[in-house]
């Protein structure tokens, strides 16, 4: 009887903790709960629901005018949930409801129709030709999904800028109805920049660009010309096994379980889209492990980052959630652990940073503010005069947990610092500290320097000094940016600021800067360090103010010659923001050449986390971005483009720290290299990351000619002690362990992604 008893017992206790969520699970519901309690009328994620009571309403007896705002509003939702058909049938009937009416339609009401029949056919042109249904981010907020029956295979060049003879539209009837609705738009309105670049788009949608343009609105085709030969960047995404369509969202690319081969983490901004860890095979494919992962449950993330906050040598991830939805954005962060096994356990409530973080974000960096060998977190919140959310603070406690580091003793840092979008940790001064960068919109952006303890005798980390030198720095003024990140991109050894622009006055400003006309549209501010304290705004000296609208974007060197190249991803919410994604080479710090179309690179769809990181482990940086934008409808395919190679060398550092933070945040490498029968020197700082893309830890480095590194200076951020090496020979990669003065080879399987299936140049 006690044995039958005990039996039982043990297979009762047994079903139970098998039926008990895991906390990702129990985080998902909260993340649930969180959207189910939002009024559907306000929340801007809740557009079906909208939809639906536009529908029931339209069904009601209602006077012409009333009938026009709400069919109006009906079509907008529907387009913005991806349903650009019954978008389209709304507005015909409409206007074939105000034509019948025999009144004088209004001039604003005649342009307000048109113009969205003319953007829902161009969105019905991409959904039919470039994107094809694979794995959806929801299944829960998503309207009807669109028929795969009537879509072709997603080409690899589809919306490539611009567009080649593979990624003409063989289903017509968008581009075709974009023109004639463009066309009547530019009959009304011939000035209009926007209604002509967006007619010249679907021109080319068409095939029928430039010959049938008519000349009065073409855009000339050599306005997007390359100014360098990059090389051919193949998108190899389906060919990898990368199918996964989704919204805006965050990227992270680092070798999580410890095999050698780089995996892929991914984020897909609505508040139900599921997480997706795609691992890497090492064979030039990738597995769907979110599952096996112990992600399920893990919703949502506008932005993911990358950390190793328990010193343990596995990295692991914070989730951020909520930004841009105000009071409907007080969704939680997640810290999310990695067991070392190819596993995460949601720790973000063991970790004391389930209650403090429930403000809309999608910004967060990691630094070791006081040099105690453990990394602290920064998260920057989107704070608004009647919706207040102020910045926060923590310091690891190195137990698993964080506190947060009250306001009084951190001077300004902890105030409403506005609606902050963008945060980076860089050591500016070289005093030995990490200060802090905040890019934010509608206000000014911040520096902040690391003054350290209050009391120099009695460190106290939570008792710390940091001082706002914005205005000292020269870097005031009124600013509207967003990625951000410290990054040297002249070698000269002190870190310099870029912080990407993001406003304008209109879609107007999109035309117009495609056509290359003055607008009013922010552009990137590229700060060089001047080496005393302050800086000065180069963008335009080294041509590298020609973007607007960038959202994500991040640096890497594209052709292994040892300068950092940038590339950044473009758009808004709006369906009419289609410009392409932008890259620029550094040409050896004397300017930055727009080579988007000779790499094939400038995808008109919005672009947001983006990765660099020679995923193949052949010595090259691939690039992965997150494509998609901030609607349910406005998901795309993410993109992994393919370095063709170059003839210059490298060398990657596997930097691990001992009595710094054993990811090495902080530390600062100093190559010495003869390129071209010249030394000169090559510099990078690990942990000096994109705001809005996530690079691996590992140090990729081009030297340029040189066949050989002459001496690799370390220098670590806890002690100030420096490891020194000298003749290290090239394309290897490497591993360091503070205070060893010893590099260690390591051995990493490469491959190439669909080797034989490669696309050519088109």
């Amino acid at each position: 009887m006690i044995a039958r008893l005990t039996l039982v017992l043990f297979f009762s206790a047994a079903l139970q903790a098998q039926q008990s969520p895991t906390p990702a699970e129990q985080m998902g519901q909260r993340l649930r709960q969180i959207y189910e309690h939002n009024d559907y009328k306000s929340d801007p994620n809740k557009q079906a629901e909208r939809a639906s009571y536009y529908e029931q309403l339209l069904k009601q007896p209602l006077n012409l005018k009333d009938r026009t705002t709400v069919a109006l509003e009906l079509a907008n939702e529907q387009l913005r949930i991806g349903d650009s058909s019954a978008s389209i049938a709304t507005l015909l009937s409409l206007q074939q409801q105000l034509t019948s009416a025999k009144a004088p339609v209004p001039q604003q009401i005649s342009e307000q129709l048109h113009r969205e029949l003319a953007i829902a056919y161009l969105r019905l042109g991409e959904q039919q030709n470039c994107l094809v249904p694979r794995t959806m981010p929801s299944q829960s907020i998503s309207s009807q999904p669109m028929s795969s029956e009537t879509m072709p295979t997603h080409p690899a060049t589809a919306c490539l800028y611009p567009l080649q003879k593979s990624a003409v539209h063989q289903l017509k009837q968008g581009a075709q109805g974009a023109v004639a609705e463009y066309t009547w738009l530019l009959h009304h309105n011939p000035n209009s920049y926007l209604y002509r670049w967006l007619l010249n788009v679907a021109y080319q949608q068409l095939g029928r660009y430039p010959q049938d343009v008519p000349s009065q609105w073409l855009i000339p085709e050599s306005l997007s010309s390359s100014e360098y030969d990059i090389g051919y960047f193949p998108d190899v995404a389906m060919l990898a096994g990368i199918d996964l369509s989704t919204r805006s969202g965050g990227v992270l690319v680092e070798d999580f379980d410890g095999d050698g081969l780089l995996d892929i983490m991914l984020s897909s901004s609505g508040p139900l889209d599921q997480m997706h860890f795609f691992h890497n095979n090492g064979d030039g494919t990738f597995s769907d492990r979110t599952r096996q992962a112990g992600l399920t449950g893990e919703l949502g993330g506008l932005n993911i980052v990358l950390t190793d906050y328990n010193n343990d040598g596995h990295p692991d991830v914070l989730v951020l959630r909520g930004a841009w939805w105000g009071k409907y954005g007080e969704y939680p962060l997640s810290l999310l652990r990695n067991n070392g096994n190819g596993t995460f356990s949601d720790v973000t409530e063991a970790a004391g940073l389930l209650a403090a973080t429930a403000h809309p974000t999608q910004t967060a960096a990691w630094a070791d503010y006081d040099n105690d060998g453990w990394l602290d977190l920064f998260v920057g919140h989107e704070s608004k005069p009647d919706d207040p959310h102020p910045s926060q603070l923590f310091h690891n406690n190195h137990d698993g947990t964080f506190s947060l580091v009250a306001q009084t003793d951190t001077g300004d840092l902890h105030a409403d610092l506005g609606f902050v979008k963008g945060v980076a940790w860089g050591d500016y001064n070289r005093d030995n500290r990490p200060d802090l960068y905040i890019s934010a919109m509608n206000g000014r952006s911040y520096l902040f320097r690391n003054d350290g303890p209050q009391d120099p005798a009695h460190p106290d980390p939570l008792h710390w000094r940091f001082t706002d030198v914005t205005e000292k720095a020269g870097l005031g003024g009124s600013r509207n940016t967003f990625p951000t990140w410290f990054f040297d991109y002249d070698n000269d050894g002190w870190l310099d600021i870029f912080a990407a622009g993001y406003s304008s006055s209109s879609m107007e400003d999109v035309g117009a800067f495609q056509a290359g006309q003055p607008n009013r549209a922010s552009l990137p501010h590229l700060y060089h360090n001047n080496h005393d304290g302050t800086f000065t705004d180069v963008a335009h000296q080294l041509h590298l103010d020609r973007a607007i609208l960038a959202m994500g974007g991040n640096f890497g060197d594209l052709d292994n010659d040892g300068w950092l190249d940038i590339y950044l991803g473009t758009g808004e919410p709006s369906y009419e923001a289609l410009l392409p994604n932008r890259m620029f080479r550094n040409n050896a710090a004397r300017s930055f050449q727009d080579v988007t179309t000779s790499g094939d690179l400038g995808n008109l769809q919005h672009g947001h986390s983006i990765a660099f990181a020679d995923i193949e482990n052949t010595g090259n940086e691939d690039i992965f971005e997150e494509m998609g934008g901030a609607y349910p409808g406005d998901i795309y395919m993410d993109s992994l483009y393919h370095n063709p190679g170059h003839s210059n060398h490298w060398i990657t550092l596997v930097l691990e720290g001992k009595q710094s933070n054993r990811a090495a945040y902080g530390a600062v490498i100093d190559l010495t290299v003869r390129d071209s029968a010249r030394q000169r020197h090559i510099y990078r700082t690990v942990g000096s990351v994109s705001s809005f893309g996530g690079n691996p830890m590992r140090q990729h480095i081009g030297i340029g000619q040189a066949t050989s590194i002459q001496s690799i200076e370390v220098h670590w951020p806890t002690t100030g002690k420096t490891d020194r090496l000298t003749n290290i020979p090239a394309d290897h990669n490497y591993h360091l362990l503070e205070g060893s003065n010893k590099l260690n080879p390591i051995q990493w399987k490469s491959y190439e992604i669909g080797k034989s299936k490669l696309p050519h140049q088109h």
